[in-house]
């Protein structure tokens, strides 16, 4: 009996046992729920990472430029030269025309300004009884029409006689000493001479005085 007793006592266990028995599985449940925790904590930190990995990517390709704005920008860039060239070229042909035209306009000028001479010196020296005729009227009507003609076209006969030496205008062929007359005068006209738009078409050709 003894030993049955002792044998029933050995078998039944202690109550630290089961102090120790409760104490390990409070702990094991406590730590259950924290493993389940760090599960979609790990997770979310990884899918966050790629989230941003993929977000950087996408902005690396939108700074990156696109091949079609570049060629468009290139087009407008040779389109504008192009055009600058074009309006220069436009306008110093403009220019190259004018002058032509101006020069042109001279040289025809130049070849009538000897006409011109011509029907003076006839007016000149017209006989004393041809003065007054219908003859000499005719004529002294067409100098006067060419006349009219050159000052539209913008030809204007140089003042001489009376007026300072003017290198710029005169061409002075004789020089004379006489106290009647000032200090570089222009005393006598040999050749009539003539301005174009305010430049010298023809000089004149002058005697000028001390």
């Amino acid at each position: 009996m003894a030993e049955e007793e002792k044998k029933t006592q050995t078998a039944e266990p202690s109550p630290a046992d089961e102090e120790i028995k409760e104490t390990k599985e409070a702990a094991e449940k406590a730590e259950a729920p924290e493993e389940r925790k760090e599960t979609p904590e790990g997770e979310s930190a990884e899918a966050g990472a790629e989230e941003k990995q993929t977000e950087e990517a996408g902005q690396k390709e939108k700074t990156k430029p696109d091949p079609k704005d570049l060629k468009i920008e290139e087009l407008t860039d040779k389109y504008k030269r192009l055009f600058a060239e074009f309006d220069n070229f436009r306008k110093r042909t403009d220019a190259e025309k004018s002058g032509m035209y101006a020069e042109g306009q001279r040289n025809v000028l130049e070849k009538i300004l000897p006409v011109i001479d011509n029907f003076e010196r006839a007016l000149e020296n017209v006989p004393e009884e041809l003065k007054g005729s219908s003859y000499v009227e005719g004529v002294e009507k067409i100098y006067r029409s060419c006349m009219d003609t050159l000052k539209a076209l913008g030809v204007e006969p140089i003042e001489t006689v009376g007026k300072p030496f003017d290198a710029n205008l005169h061409n002075a062929v004789m020089h004379v000493e006489d106290e009647d007359h000032g200090e570089n005068e222009v005393v006598e006209e040999f050749q009539r001479g003539y301005t174009f738009k305010d430049k010298v078409l023809r000089y004149s050709m002058v005697k000028v005085a001390n």
